[in-house]
């Protein structure tokens, strides 16, 4: 049995495709950096990290846009002994304009170089290529209608591709408007028996989501809608575990069977708030008598456990918990970490200037859009305990360092070491709680605690739940707590700004902040994260 998701915590619009016995999943990161993470699978079941491909200025520079911007919805496929990996760069998220520019970067190894991107166009988001059988490629987005007076979402378009010329070829047609679902976006284009098969997502990206699909003879149309609606949605069971479910692509197995991913989200029970974020899930998929896919399952609600590859293997019984500890003497960082927008990282960051340690040189504020050093891994577990070694000396109160969970510029919460006039070094906590002015909140019960001068500081973060509290120890054996908690639910898509505004997930990290511009370093001697399941 397969459990969904299969890639827990930030992993959203999954695009999949098979190459012999192997299965590569891409998904969005948006202003995390590197852009696009790529899992690899042999089935369907266990999933590693095996790329990020959109590394340096010249594929990617988020520098300056704004939250949820940066990277969406990436496009994977096969062929020609490639891979192909359509991308949109984001850089205007609120207001009747998007700034939305597509790009495509091929490589014949996901884990190789990558090519410089070829510019296709930026009429909107989610591009996606299919490569037909007679040898031609087609080229399809969403476009995004600014007018007020009309809805956002236009429909799709489609637009032959020449890979020797590297542009798009003719004018582009529209060849579907979508559903009463609106919002009609994310196509995946397919061509099965006597049909082409258009794949899209509908219904937005909150908990309306929902899988479409129309079919037609022709590949331009006209395209008729599947006459029993969307092929995975969730939004008439609230309780179901898996919520948002939408944004799917498939794939064929070399034994002919059929699969979907699709992303999903985990609400906090009793609350439509997702810390964890937007995940991509899996179900598989068949074709009726009339040529339609259905889930094999039955209805439209996905299913937490599916029948994968191997059919009699069963569900260990017990919970999943993970522990890491990553102490910081290798020449890179591991994989599991990312930073924000900069694809200049050794402008803030370096395992060589103190061996043995992360060093972080302050940047920009908590929530710039611009530099900040601060390095992260997603949350993937309802319940982790997250712990650093913390060396920083700062010169003044514009002078910060420590430990951050972290959804964006407007959520987050901040255990910091920094120094005031009349207390000199000590530690407390800011959070910011998901005001649009990104209003950073000094709680009352934070009080600041005196440090020491030139001694290292352990610093923990305790997520249970909704519930968040920071602690921080001398020894790393005897640990003294903040004496209340905080909301850890406002590190989620539906916190803040609301419901589906937003699109990333929670992380954890270490972060470092001058503001005097002196680029003050702190260094992090270890990190270590333990998650589990929710039930655990």
């Amino acid at each position: 049995m397969i459990q969904n998701p299969i890639l827990p915590g930030f992993n959203p619009d999954p695009s999949i495709c098979r190459v012999g016995d192997d299965y590569y999943i891409a998904t969005s990161t948006f202003e995390w950096y590197p852009g696009v993470q790529i899992h690899h699978s042999t089935d369907l079941e266990n999933w590693s990290l095996v790329a990020r491909p959109l590394q340096g200025a010249a594929l990617l520079n988020l520098v300056g846009v704004p939250d949820s911007c940066g990277v969406w919805a990436p496009c994977l496929s096969w062929c020609d002994g490639l891979f192909y990996l359509c991308y949109t760069v984001v850089r205007r998220f609120d207001g009747n304009f998007k700034d939305t520019h597509n790009y495509l970067t091929t490589s014949p190894a996901v884990e190789g170089k990558w090519s410089d991107p070829v510019y296709l166009n930026s009429s909107g988001f989610d591009p996606s290529l299919f490569h037909d059988e007679d040898g031609r490629k087609w080229y399809l987005n969403m476009v995004w209608d600014h007018r007020p007076d009309r809805t956002f979402f236009a429909g799709i378009t489609l637009q032959e591709y020449c890979p020797e010329k590297k542009r798009l070829l003719g004018k582009r047609k529209f060849i579907f408007k979508g559903t009463e679902l609106d919002c009609t976006e994310g196509p995946h284009l397919y061509h099965y028996d006597e049909h082409y098969y258009l794949m899209t997502a509908e219904g937005g990206t909150g908990y309306e989501h929902a899988v479409t699909m129309a079919r037609a003879q022709q590949i331009e149309g006209p395209y008729e809608v599947d006459p029993e609606g969307p092929v995975l949605a969730s939004q008439f069971e609230p309780q179901h575990p898996l919520q948002r479910c939408g944004h799917g692509d498939l794939v064929e197995t070399a034994e002919g069977r059929f699969f979907l991913t699709h992303l999903c989200s985990r609400p906090l029970p009793g609350t439509r708030r997702s810390p964890l974020g937007r995940e991509s899930g899996i179900q598989e998929v068949v074709r009726n008598a009339d040529g339609w896919f259905r889930l094999k399952s039955g209805g439209q609600l996905p299913r937490v456990e599916v029948t994968g590859l191997v059919e009699d293997r069963e569900l260990e019984p017990g919970n999943t918990i993970v522990e890491e500890l990553d102490e910081f003497t290798a020449e890179r960082l591991p994989d599991r970490y990312q930073w924000l927008r900069t694809p200049w990282p050794e402008s803030f960051l370096s395992l060589t200037d103190r061996p043995g340690f992360l060093r972080l040189y302050g940047m920009e504020s908590p929530g710039s859009h611009h530099h900040q050093a601060l390095v992260a891994r997603r949350q993937q577990h309802f319940r982790y305990e997250a712990i650093t070694a913390l060396s920083f000396e700062p010169d003044n109160f514009q002078q910060l360092a420590g430990l951050i969970c972290y959804y964006n510029a407007s959520k987050f919460h901040y255990c910091y070491i920094s120094r005031d006039e009349d207390i000199g070094k000590h530690l407390a906590v800011m959070s910011c709680e998901g005001e649009i002015l990104l209003e950073a909140v000094f709680p009352a019960y934070g009080s600041r605690i005196p440090l020491p001068e030139h001694v290292e500081v352990f610093l923990q973060a305790r997520i249970d739940g909704a519930g968040l509290e920071f602690s921080w120890s001398a020894d790393g054996e005897i640990w003294q707590a903040f004496p209340a908690g905080l909301d850890a639910s406002v590190l989620s898509d539906e916190a803040g700004k609301g419901e589906g505004a937003q699109f990333t997930g929670a992380f954890v990290g270490m972060a470092c902040h001058d503001v005097t511009g002196g680029r003050q370093p702190a260094d992090f001697r270890f990190f270590s994260y333990s998650g589990m399941d929710q039930d655990s």
